[in-house]
């Protein structure tokens, strides 16, 4: 088997969920839940990751499988060199990503050790806010855990496709789903939990702000990683049809699954603890510890949440790594450069863990520098992502396969099953007349009123 192709179907969609299935699911999209409307901001992600994000996810596979290409060369080989300026887009925005990325996978190592050494048994939710605040704006704590966190997404992306990303999601994402559901029941049985529970899932439209419905669209494509070509890459290295559609659909479903779990383990805990669930980044850090420690053998049930949100985390960040270290290595390749894989690979690396060391700060010695409309460097760099890059991608994405791509490339990758064959004229209205309006309409409307 060659080293850049997944040895199984259920190994790609398990890595390919692994990449969905990170801190966007676990981390941003109870604390995105919890500042924008509870209830109707989940009904706002549910719709756009359904009608947007299921049929833009299938449209990347399909760039990615039947060119066998990454992101800098798949547009240009399906359509025109003007296009590979959505190859570099997702390049630009998986490496900025990545560079803030980190700093939050680098908590949950520091969580990791604190939980092992016990520093986090037996305190109260006002004691956790401290211990969180204490671990992000602690200069040579935030910087060390970003380090260790790109140092592992480093060393498993060194490995390769099969013997890394593949073999590390088949073990360790089923162990992720048995430890929510661990949690959730905890969660669900603390005194108060239903009025968390109504927060979650009932809505409140008038909660919903422009900026909110913004937030919704970028949670759905940050949450399946949309807009960056990650999925792209990840099905560059397919090598049988078939598979696309179902996949899709398997790797959505999980993604909201998680999230689902994610909005039951936390927000039940938050009003059962009297805490505010417009907490921001905070919120997953605070409440999580909190809920363990009423639970018999929390503190090791802890460490090994932790441990497998350290997983679900590193397997999103090492998409990201991948598709700048693909895209790197093709271009250098087409230009008979002498640079290896592996040289790309840490050089890249070392250059996202130098961006991102301002992220790291900017809860702590750089938290006063503002770096755009009163945001920090974390903010900057995480709204610039998740709410222009990445809807921007998508954008060009649906309109590159709506109009550019042959409709025989579509419909050989697409059609291989009778449901395929009976959807394919909706999934092709969508991605071509639905996603483009519907995401430069949230996009404009919401730049001109914010």
């Amino acid at each position: 088997m060659a080293q850049n192709s997944f040895a199984s179907k259920i190994g790609f969609i398990l890595a390919a969920a692994g990449s969905a299935i990170g801190l966007g699911a676990i981390w941003k999209f109870p604390y995105v839940t919890g500042t924008s409307g509870g209830g109707a901001f989940l009904l706002m992600f549910l719709a756009f990751t359904l009608l947007l994000g299921l049929p833009l996810l299938i449209g990347e596979f399909i760039v990615g499988r039947s060119t066998q290409k990454t992101a800098l060369l798949a547009f240009k080989q399906l359509g025109h060199g003007r296009w590979t300026i959505i190859g570099y887009l997702g390049v630009i925005a998986c490496f900025l990503l990545l560079s803030f990325y980190s700093v939050i996978g680098g908590w949950v190592l520091i969580y990791i050790g604190l939980g092992l050494s016990g520093t986090l048994s037996g305190r109260s939710p006002d004691e956790f806010g401290e211990v969180f605040g204490n671990v992000v704006s602690t200069p040579g704590i935030a910087v060390l855990g970003q380090f260790l966190f790109l140092l592992i997404t480093l060393l498993i992306v060194l490995r390769g496709v099969e013997a890394g990303i593949e073999r590390m999601s088949k073990i360790l994402m089923p162990l992720l789903f048995i430890s929510f559901l661990v949690l959730v029941v905890r969660s669900l049985t603390l005194d108060g939990a239903m009025e968390g529970v109504r927060f979650f899932l009932q809505p409140d439209f008038s909660a919903l702000t422009g900026e909110s419905v913004l937030f919704a669209l970028g949670q759905a494509f940050f949450s399946l990683s949309l807009g960056v070509a990650a999925m792209l890459t990840y099905a560059s290295y397919i090598k049988t049809k078939g598979t696309l559609n179902r996949s899709a659909n398997m790797i959505v479903l999980l993604n909201i699954a998680v999230s689902l779990l994610a909005g039951l383990a936390i927000f039940p805990a938050v009003f059962a603890s009297g805490l505010d669930p417009a907490e921001g980044p905070a919120l997953l850090f605070v409440v999580l510890p909190a809920v363990f420690n009423q639970v018999p053998l929390g503190g090791f049930f802890m460490v090994l949440f932790f441990l497998l949100f350290a997983f679900a985390s590193i397997t999103s960040s090492i998409a990201m790594l991948e598709v700048v270290v693909a895209g790197v290595t093709d271009r250098l390749n087409e230009k008979k450069s002498s640079w290896t894989k592996k040289k790309v690979t840490v050089t890249a690396a070392l250059l996202v863990f130098i961006v991102g060391v301002p992220s790291a700060l900017s809860f702590g010695l750089l938290s006063d520098v503002q770096i755009w409309n009163g945001r920090t460097f974390f903010d900057t760099m995480d709204y610039l992502v998740s709410y222009i890059l990445m809807p921007t991608g998508a954008l060009l994405t649906s309109i590159f396969v709506g109009y550019v791509v042959d409709q025989r490339v579509l419909k050989d990758e697409i059609e291989t099953s009778k449901p395929g064959v009976k959807l394919y004229p909706i999934w092709h209205a969508l991605i071509r007349y639905v996603i483009p309006v519907t995401v430069a309409i949230v996009m404009v409307s919401t730049w001109i009123t914010t």
